[in-house]
Parts: structure tokens; sequence; C-alpha cells
């Protein structure tokens, strides 16, 4: 059966718009929608794989378990701690680098793939390369050792003291990147004006930073710092291949125990529940930054 004539006409029109979009309506139920709804029902339940004869709806029970769990709290602060130092030494190395390969100098292009090429860099072979450096019989130490520079036997990732140190230096090597190359698109696109103005009116370099490239880049920089804590939040490959979690749970994120609840405990309940608790505190703070922050969009920063 068609539709024919006006009403038909307008009929078609109608329903176009969201015929296009289905598509992606049902990619998103499909992706999104029901892997949420898949975690906050198993959230709800007693569900450990090898026991399956214990399988029951229990409430809230498991989110009463987190309280008193002390390797929640210590891998959320963990977590915590890691988003804070790799976003903040991120943001600050990314700038620098922004702003200094887009100075016009001489071998720009070959400095620039340079800065940007960690990025490509997967987070298993990052992780690999780290390993090499960190060996203790034959990375950067053992080297160091020969000139009486550092101790032949130094095993950073072994060591509680100077293991979360490591991490962060391994995965600011991957992470300082995406800052870099953010922040070097919107530099090129700051109005040459506001500069010639800035310097008629007397502003050196730092003044000219301070007052037109710093606030051009806001929104970008809020932008970039959300993405990126998230992702570090949810950072599970670099931290899984490089200490598994250790020494004695000292690099156990979050997102790392709840794994380690799936692989070794199979408890899947639990596992849900804490997945759902990280749902909620992301979102909380994502709302909080965003608001705190008063983004609005992209060029709606300068004009403030």
């Amino acid at each position: 059966m068609t539709l024919a004539g006006p009403y038909g006409a307008r009929v078609r029109r109608t329903l176009t718009p969201y015929a296009l979009i289905a598509p992606t309506v049902l990619l998103l139920v499909g992706f999104l929608l029901v892997p949420l709804g898949s975690v906050g029902y198993y959230a709800l339940q007693h569900r450990v794989v090898n026991e399956p004869y214990d399988d029951a709806f229990v409430g809230l029970d498991n989110f009463s378990r987190m309280l008193g769990d002390q390797q929640f709290w210590h891998s959320l602060l963990f977590s915590a701690k890691w988003v804070a130092a790799e976003v903040g030494l991120q943001l600050l190395l990314g700038l620098v680098l922004a702003l200094i390969v887009n100075e016009t100098f001489v071998g720009r292009a070959a400095a620039r793939a340079l800065v940007f090429s960690p990025w490509a860099v997967s987070g298993v072979l990052t992780t690999g390369i780290w390993l090499l450096l960190y060996n203790p019989a034959t990375g950067v130490f053992h080297q160091l050792s020969e000139f009486g520079l550092a101790d032949p036997a130094t095993s950073v990732l072994g060591d509680p003291d100077t293991v979360f140190p490591a991490v962060v230096v391994a995965e600011l090597w991957r992470g300082v990147p995406f800052f870099a190359i953010l922040i070097l698109a919107d530099l090129q696109s700051v109005p040459k004006d506001l500069y010639e103005a800035a310097s008629i009116d007397g502003a050196g370099r730092v003044r000219s930073f301070l007052h037109v490239t710093l606030p051009h880049l806001r929104d970008a920089i809020v932008l970039a710092t959300l993405l990126r804590a998230v992702w570090e939040f949810n950072n599970v490959d670099l931290l899984y291949t490089l200490t598994n979690g250790g020494p004695a749970g000292a690099t156990t994120g979050l997102p790392l125990y709840v794994a380690q609840l799936a692989r070794k405990s199979y408890d899947f309940g639990y596992g849900s529940a804490l997945t759902a608790a990280a749902f909620v505190l992301l979102l909380f703070c994502s709302v909080l930054y965003l608001r705190l922050s008063r983004f609005e969009g992209r060029g709606e920063g300068v004009q403030r």
C-alpha cells in the first residue's frame, strides 16, 4: 500500500527524518542503553558465575558491601590521584609543546611529527616499550648503574615507593600528544589582530599569552581535560600490563579492581555495583566540572 497525493507527500516528509536517524538510534540502544541496563540489573543481584545455585536478588546489598570494602576505597583513592597527576601534567606539558611547535623554525614539521607520534602507539605497545626501559637487567637504570648514577638492582615497578611515578611517566609519554594536538589546532585559529592590538597596547609575550592566548584556549582546555580525565579514570590496559595492579595493590585503580573481580572471583554482581558507582561518580564530577568552568561551547569563551 502506498500513500499518494498531498497527504502522502506530507506523511513522507514527516517520517523521512525519523527513518534516517533510526539506524543511529538502534545502535545507541544496542551498544549504550542495553549494557547500562544490564549493569544496573546485575548490580542488584548476587551473581557469581561459579556459584549459580546462589544467584538471587539482593537489592542494595552490593552497594552496602562497597562501603566496608577497603580495597574499593584504596582503588578509588588511587584512581583520583592518578587522574589528578596525569591530567594536570599532560595539560601542562601539552600546552608547552603546542606553544613550541606553533612557532616558526627550521624542522618544525619533523618536530610536530615527533611530538604527535606517541599518540599513534597502542597501550600494549607502549607498555612493551616502557617494560624494556624499566627492566632492571637491561633497561635505562642498568645502563646508568654502569656510570655509577643508579643502583644496579633498581626495580622501579617492584618498589611501592617508585612504582607510581614510574607508571605516571609511562602514561605521560602516550597522553601528552592528545593535549598538544588539540591545543595546537586551537592556537592556529587565534586571530592575529588580537596579538597586534595587544602589542600596540604595550603587552609583552607573557601578557599576550595570559590575556589573549589563554582566553581563546579556555573552552578547548576545559573539554580536553574532561575527556582525558574520564579516559584516565578508566585506564586499564597500561596499568594491567605494566604492573597488574601491583606491587601489593599499589597501582590498582577502580576499573582494574572491577576487572580483577570478574577475572579471578567471577563476582559479576558486586563488579556491576562497582561499575554503576563509578558511572554515577563520573557523571556527577563531569556535570559539576562543566558547571564550575561555565563551559558554553566553542567561540563563546573568547567573547567573555
